[in-house]
Formats: structure tokens, C-alpha cells, sequence
């Protein structure tokens, strides 16, 4: 299924960052007309490129292979915008390099000047029994809505919640830095449960526990996971792009991957070694990411340095 649309594009400059630590700048520069970007993937960080490149008197085409069926109102607005193809159900499946070619699942193939990989991350592990109940937190974007669940959870306590912090990893560590900014003191465990369970058994509140295998329990007032994610880096690898030892797509602080017209965003890259989510928030990271894309389409050269913000804890706390 495909939705475009193909008229001129308004001129806007939008670019903001999720505390003082992250700067970005509007994108500059421009595609020639004609000019054709493709991106595998249509997640949060491939929807917010989408938006950083429109924002501008944008020439060229884009075009967003996505591995969904179903037209979410996100896509469809983003299928709305001037010049921009959505392609539902047709996630890439090969890229040839050489030729500039992207094939889909389907067997379509499009032809671009730029891809960008946006494919995103899944779980490590399968998911934990009533997980979906539980808070999670796996990228920088996740912080704003655990802070206010937080709060709106002190509000109905009348004092500090205690929390209950399962996973190892740098997340976990965002996350822990991210609840005690709060006021939150919480407990936490690298030992996986096997379940998470809601206050009145049945009910779809908000999990206040956790079970391990063993038997014993864990409770508190609210359950935060926040396991590690495995970048979705298998249609790169298959390319030849360099991948990192954790997984992820090898990036620079343009975007660029190990192969000339091929750039990475969201949580398929990485970064030093770490996911691209735990670095910079997916507004940040896309509008970064227009400017060095559109300044090298324009000039064959790569865009200005972007500074980044720091990792961790004070960079997700504030």
C-alpha cells in the first residue's frame, strides 16, 4: 500500500533538544530536485528525519519503507506531507550498495541518492509475564513520561513512591538516575522475575510487584524495566556496513555508516559502542541528522560538527 503526496513544501526551522546538555541545529542546505532519500524504517526516529527534512524548502523525494500493515494516523500524516511516499507493509530486506538499489520484502525495489537505516531495536529476552503493566525505559525519549508517571504516583501516595528497578546495563542506569532526580529511591535488581504483578490481581493498574523463579517476591509501588535492546543491524550487516561489537550500526557524529551514501538513526546505530536511544533523544538526533544530510547532498560535503550530549545519568535527569 502507498501514500503520497508531492507539492511544495512550507519553509519552517524547528530544532530542540531534551534539556541544556543537547544542542541541534535546523537543517540546512537543500536535496536538488529529484534528489531521492530513502529510509528503512518508520519509527519515532524515522518519523522525526521525516519532519527535519520537510521542515526545510526541501527538492527532493523520500520515500519510508515500513514493516507495518496498518496505517497508524503518525504515518498517514506523514504520507500527507509534500514529497513523501509512505510504503506500508514493504520493509527493506536488501540493500546493494553499489547500485543504489533497496529491495523489499516483496521484492520492490527503489532506487535512492541517500538511505538512511532507522530500523530500530527489539527486546534481548522474551518479554516478563505481565510486563506490560510494568514502566519501561529503553531510550532518552522514555524519561519525560516516567517522570510524570512518577509524579502523578506521589500525588495519590501523598509521599515518595518506593520503585522497584529490574536491568543491568546503561538503560538501567538512565533509569535510576531518572527516578532518584525525582525523589525516588529505588531498589534495584539484575536478577530477572518471571512475572510483574498488578496491586488487585486481574486489574490493568499499574504493576506494584515481581516474582522470581524461585518463588520470592519483590514489592513496591511501581515496577520500572529497563532491560538492554538489541539493535535491529541484520539488513546493514547483510550490506557490508560495519556493525559495532554490541551491536548497532557503526556511526559518526554525522550519521555516516562505513559505506558512502548509506547514514543510521535511532536505535539501529551506534555511537562509541553505544545505542544511538541512550545517547540523544529522537527529535535531537533526526534534526541533527537532516542538517548533515541535506548539507551533503547540496555540497558533496559533510555538515557541520553537532555537539551531543553527554551519556548517562546527567544527561537524562535534568
Amino acid at each position: 500500500m502507498s501514500v503520497s503526496a508531492a507539492t511544495a513544501a512550507p519553509t519552517v526551522s524547528a530544532a530542540a533538544g531534551p534539556s541544556a546538555a543537547a544542542h541541534s541545529t535546523a537543517p540546512s542546505g537543500t536535496a536538488p530536485p529529484g534528489h531521492r532519500i530513502v529510509i528503512a524504517g518508520a519509527g519515532p526516529a524515522a518519523r522525526e528525519l521525516v519532519r527535519s527534512l520537510t521542515r526545510t524548502p526541501f527538492a527532493g523525494v523520500i520515500t519510508v519503507l515500513s514493516n507495518r500493515d496498518d496505517a497508524p494516523a503518525e504515518l498517514l500524516e506523514l504520507a500527507a506531507l509534500p514529497r513523501v511516499s509512505v510504503r506500508f507493509g514493504q520493509p527493506a530486506s536488501f540493500v546493494d550498495p553499489m547500485g543504489r538499489l533497496v529491495t523489499t520484502t516483496d521484492g520492490l525495489e527503489f532506487g535512492y541518492d541517500e538511505l538512511v537505516i532507522a530500523t530500530g531495536a527489539g527486546p534481548a529476552e522474551a518479554p516478563v509475564e505481565g510486563g506490560a503493566g510494568c514502566l519501561s525505559y529503553s531510550t532518552i525519549d522514555d524519561a519525560g513520561l516516567l517522570g510524570e508517571t512518577v509524579r502523578d504516583i506521589a500525588l495519590v501516595l501523598g509521599r515518595r513512591p518506593l520503585g522497584i528497578l529490574v536491568g543491568t546495563g546503561a538503560a538501567a542506569g538512565q533509569a535510576e538516575a531518572v527516578l532518584r532526580a525525582r525523589g525516588v529511591r529505588p531498589v534495584r535488581t539484575t536478577l530477572r522475575p518471571s512475572a510483574a504483578l498488578p496491586p488487585v490481581p486481574g486489574s490493568a493498574l499499574l504493576s506494584t510487584g515481581i516474582v522470581f523463579a524461585d518463588g520470592s517476591s519483590m514489592s513496591g509501588d511501581l515496577v520500572v524495566l529497563a532491560e538492554e535492546r538489541v539493535a535491529r543491524d541484520g539488513l546493514a550487516a547483510s550490506a557490508g556496513l560495519a556493525t559495532a561489537t554490541g551491536g548497532g550500526i557503526v556511526i559518526g557524529q554525522d550519521f555516516r555508516t562505513s559505506v558512502p551514501g548509506i547514514w543510521a538513526l535511532g536505535d539501529a546505530a551506534a555511537y562509541d559502542g553505544v545505542r544511538l536511544g541512550l545517547l540523544l533523544s529522537a527529535g535531537t538526533a533526526a534534526a541533527a541528522c537532516a542538517s548533515h544530510l541535506l548539507h551533503a547532498t547540496a555540497s558533496g560535503r559533510a555538515g557541520d560538527s553537532v555537539p551531543w550530549p553527554a551519556a548517562g545519568p546527567d544527561a537524562v535527569a535534568a
